[in-house]
């Protein structure tokens, strides 16, 4: 039995968006491989055994982060595709970037070119929301783009579990500055009422966006026309060897 999921921008209001999504993937490899073995509808992971579900044979299509991926999920998981991130601001083509949220502080426009944009001292005195550490854009991208661990240079890291509830404890006070992906961010924007209040202070680098991916156990007529599916939609290769 296969299972099929896209957790990573699955908000409840936008959940006709994202079954809409996945019902074009499945439908246009259907036509490409008759009989291929998908699943009608996706499946909700247990982010409490997130490891597990990541790690199952039976992950014919779901969407992940290159943080986990570069940190060990590469040897189980192969990434399919990127997704282009162009709709959204921070976001060109397959890349991406992390908008640095605030309640207040001078406003930062996205960058001309592919490096980041800090204010000096982003940290500094600060309490810093992270989803986790294994989060590209909650945290390693910040890590990279500072040269140092965010959490040695604010005054206290506060994990959220997520970019909706950094976003929530930003606003809220209990953190005072996190990093949301241009995505999430697109979403807070739309569906958070408490986004409204909070302010860009810096942008990330650009990095790859989340990949769509399938176990590796997925037989190589399955991967072909999930792949082939995915570019006419509109998506990009993903980039060989693990990278983030």
């Amino acid at each position: 039995m296969t299972r099929a999921s896209l957790p990573m921008y699955d908000w409840p209001e936008c959940r006709a968006e994202t079954d809409a999504t996945w019902a074009a993937i499945r439908d246009g490899a259907r036509a490409r491989l008759p009989g291929i073995d998908l699943p009608d509808a996706l499946s909700a992971p247990d982010w409490s055994a997130i490891e597990a579900y990541w790690r199952d044979p039976g992950l014919v299509f779901s969407q992940t982060c290159w943080g986990p991926l570069s940190l060990g999920l590469i040897a189980v998981l192969e990434p399919l595709a990127q997704p282009d991130y162009s709709a959204f601001e921070g976001g060109r083509g397959p890349f991406y970037r992390s908008a640095l949220i605030a309640r207040e502080g001078a406003v930062r426009a996205v960058p001309d070119t592919p490096g980041a944009a800090l204010p000096e001292g982003l940290l500094a005195g600060k309490r810093f929301g992270m989803n986790g550490p294994e989060s590209l854009s909650g945290y390693l991208s910040l890590s990279d783009d500072l040269g140092a661990d965010p959490c040695a240079l604010a005054a206290e890291c506060v994990h959220t579990g997520g970019h909706r509830g950094s976003v929530q404890a930003v606003a809220e006070g209990r953190a005072d500055i996190a990093a949301i992906d241009c995505r999430s961010w697109a979403l807070a924007r739309r569906f958070e009422p408490c986004a409204e209040g909070l302010v860009v202070v810096g942008w990330t680098a650009e990095r790859w966006g989340l990949p769509y991916v399938t176990s590796r156990a997925t037989e190589a007529g399955v991967k072909s026309a999930l792949r082939d599916t995915l570019t006419q939609l509109g998506c990009f290769a993903a980039p060989e060897g693990g990278q983030r």
